[in-house]
């Protein structure tokens, strides 16, 4: 008869069977483990050996290869394991817009305003939209990432769900290393790639980051005015139209159907009017010529925005009503007009 382990087996044996049955799995589990080590190794050549073709650096890229020697196991626990839960916006709003943030950018601005706003007039933007972008994604410099880019980015190329995307974006980041912009040891980020107090994505940097401080190198991890001049810079090439508003809170004297509801359903303030739109404090549009749209995140009966222009070039930036909404909102509340 069979008898399960340890019913009728002396402790000696079964210590022994217990060993072996260890042994074996621990054997099985460091091939597992040196297979895919030996598989990283080898994908990690094939970047290299990509980069060299394309001219890099043989020393830049051997020193940035280096950062990674194993897939970071704390990058696809990140990645695989994304909160799936919806807020509102009356939730997102609390948790990214409190007092306190506003508070901290005001205090902030003070003493970045002589040099953010030559800055922004020079790349096509103003100080509302660097600020609110500048406060949401690093909380005014505050927090730029833990993760070494390079071996983010690896790790994410070689697991396979989106690698063709991430291997794209690393080799990306091999090249602006290679420009010299930044040591490889220094380019921090997010455990998805995203770089600096911009967090841009290195295919962002590549056509968005500037040289706000004439060193000629573009430097979004420590260097304010090449933080401010790189975000206004994406803002300015995406069409942001200087001193216009991004949008402002109304109030609706009735519902309006939901076909007409959106970003994309614009009409003249006149029309609005017509509509029974006003202004958040219940005065009429100064302005009647002007297009706008209506955006109502929660639905019927809550908080409405009339958006403009500005509005969808924020979200160039980021495609999400709520975050263009936090950045205007951000902005306007910290920098005068």
């Amino acid at each position: 008869m069979n008898h399960p382990l340890g019913a009728d087996i002396p402790v000696l044996k079964r210590r022994h069977l217990l060993a072996a049955f260890s042994s074996v799995a621990g054997a099985a589990a460091m091939g597992i483990r040196s297979a895919a080590a030996e598989d990283y190794g080898a994908f990690l050549a094939g970047v290299r050996s990509q980069a060299l073709a394309q001219g890099l650096s043989s020393s830049i890229v051997s020193r940035a290869l280096a950062l990674t020697r194993e897939p970071n196991a704390k990058v696809l626990k990140l990645d695989r394991h994304q909160p799936e839960f919806t807020l509102t916006w009356a939730q997102y709003r609390d948790r990214v817009l409190p007092e306190s943030r506003f508070q901290k950018g005001r205090t902030v601005y003070s003493g970045v305003e002589n040099v953010m706003a030559p800055v922004s007039e020079r790349f096509g933007c103003d100080d509302r939209g660097v600020m609110g972008i500048w406060g949401l994604e690093s909380g005014f410099g505050a927090h730029t990432g833990t993760f070494s880019v390079v071996d983010a980015l690896a790790t994410l190329a070689f697991d396979g769900r989106r690698s063709t995307f991430f291997r794209g974006e690393l080799m990306k980041a091999l090249q602006i290393l290679n420009d010299g912009d930044i040591a490889p040891e220094a380019m921090m980020g997010s455990y998805a790639g995203a770089m600096g107090q911009a967090q841009f994505m290195p295919s962002a940097y590549l056509r968005y980051a500037a040289d706000g401080d004439g060193d000629g190198k573009r430097n979004i991890w420590t260097s304010q005015p090449d933080v401010f001049a790189s975000i206004a810079n994406y803002l300015g090439k995406c069409g942001w139209q200087p001193y216009e508003p991004w949008g402002q809170e109304v109030t609706l004297a009735s519902a309006l159907d939901k076909s007409e509801i959106g970003r994309t359903n614009t009409k003249s303030l006149a029309e609005w009017m017509s509509r029974g739109v006003r202004r958040a404090d219940g005065a009429r549009f100064s302005r009647t010529d002007v297009k706008g749209a209506i955006v109502q995140p929660d639905g019927p009966g809550t908080q409405a925005f009339m958006v403009y222009h500005n509005f969808n070039v924020i979200r160039r930036y980021n495609p999400s009503d709520y975050y263009a909404l936090g950045v205007g909102l951000l902005g306007t509340g910290i920098v005068s007009p």
